[in-house]
């Protein structure tokens, strides 16, 4: 049994069972032990899971893209914030950086001419886990002068540019529920030293509150996830934000194809060095856990603030908008190694891969109801 184990089994034993929010929290959270606090964590091939800024730095080139015609929008302001939570290893940020600086091919060989953007970014990484940090000043460094680091959201305010997330939200901790006469919620208690789920009332009344905003229609024995944590979220990033843009990539579904009759075991998944793990009850601490987004809570939430959403779309399809297939055209005049490099762009962009379970979605604080490039192809807002 591990430290995070006997830490979680002792909170159980002097406060009863715990919800499965709180032990998610402190499965991924816990300062020093927690999956994503760890001194250890890994992403990538050596890691437990990848995101699409490890399948090829096209992905940042066109993340860039779509924020350069952000900052235009906003009237090219002299000063423009990109704020990015949950960074990883840091590739998003340099790749956007060298896209900018003028950069080209396979992180940064040949140089074209700077952006006109570059000189105006200031670059903010929130992050939380100190060994991450040090990690992402390493590969940064070469921009130093133009990335601050911060551990939490709280520390920004008056930002005017675009807050990005790539592969946050799912990670959040989620409430679980289950049908059975009525509603019930899992709570987390311990048996000797083995920990097993109990089913209690609800913890909170804002699962019935959510239940009836989204007419979920819940069977017998149906299970799934309540991301209340999304709603708080949002809030600190309205207080955080003046005007700009909130740009979220992650997988998931609109609430209707989220609470489906089919999907009636939710989406809860744990990974471990690239396997599926259907037990979160294991390798507490070592092992991603994570659950889909309900990007029509999040479109909900945002609108009660205040924030317009501008679009939601597959990955894929916000990509080819963006004109990757320009890119891809460049590569093949360019690399030599260019089967190997479209082999994974593809990853980025084709049905059955990240382009299709990974969604976009942005949002908006400000005047108007901006047309963005990324949804010119499709834009599938009135799905949420």
């Amino acid at each position: 049994m591990n430290p995070l184990q006997q830490k979680i089994i002792r909170r159980i034993k002097k406060e009863g069972p715990i919800t499965f929010r709180t032990f998610m929290e402190m499965a991924l959270y816990e300062p020093e032990f927690g999956y994503y606090m760890s001194k250890d964590i890994k992403i990538g091939r050596e890691g437990d899971f990848y995101t699409s800024s490890h399948m090829h730095p096209v992905f940042g080139v066109m993340i860039g893209k779509q924020i350069e015609e952000m900052w235009e929008i906003m009237g090219k302001p002299s000063a423009f914030q990109i704020v990015e939570m949950g960074s990883g290893a840091g590739y998003l940020c340099k790749d956007i950086l060298d896209y900018y600086k003028g950069f080209k091919g396979l992180r940064g060989q040949g140089v074209e001419e700077e952006k006109n953007i570059f000189k105006y970014i200031q670059y903010i990484i929130i992050e939380l886990n100190p060994a991450m940090r040090e990690q992402q000043k390493k590969l940064l460094a070469d921009y130093s002068d133009k990335i601050r680091w911060v551990a939490s959201l709280k520390e920004l305010n008056n930002i005017r540019g675009c807050i990005l997330s790539n592969e946050l939200l799912d990670a959040f901790p989620v409430h679980l529920i289950e049908m059975e006469d009525e509603i019930k919620e899992v709570f987390v208690s311990a048996d000797g030293e083995a920990l097993k789920e109990i089913k209690e009332k609800p913890a909170t009344s804002e699962i019935s509150d959510y239940i009836k905003e989204f007419s979920i229609e819940l069977t017998k024995h149906y299970r799934t996830e309540i991301n209340l944590d999304i709603k708080k979220w949002l809030n600190a990033v309205n207080t955080a934000l003046t005007e700009g843009f909130i740009l979220t990539i992650d997988y998931g579904y609109p609430s209707h194809d989220y609470y489906d009759e089919d999907r009636n075991r939710g989406a809860l998944l744990c990974y471990h060095k690239h396997q599926i793990v259907e037990d979160p009850y294991q390798n507490i601490g070592e092992q991603d856990i994570t659950a889909h987004v309900n990007f029509s809570s999040l479109k909900k939430c945002g609108e009660e603030l205040g924030i317009k959403t501008l679009g939601f779309c597959r990955q894929g399809t916000f990509l080819m908008s963006l004109g990757i297939d320009e890119e891809i055209a460049n590569i093949h005049k360019n690399s030599a190694d260019y089967l190997f490099e479209v082999a994974r762009i593809k990853k980025l962009i084709l049905p059955g891969t990240m382009g299709e379970t990974h969604k976009v979605m942005i949002q908006y604080k400000g005047n108007g109801e901006p047309r963005l490039r990324g949804f010119s192809m499709k834009n599938q807002m009135k799905t949420l």
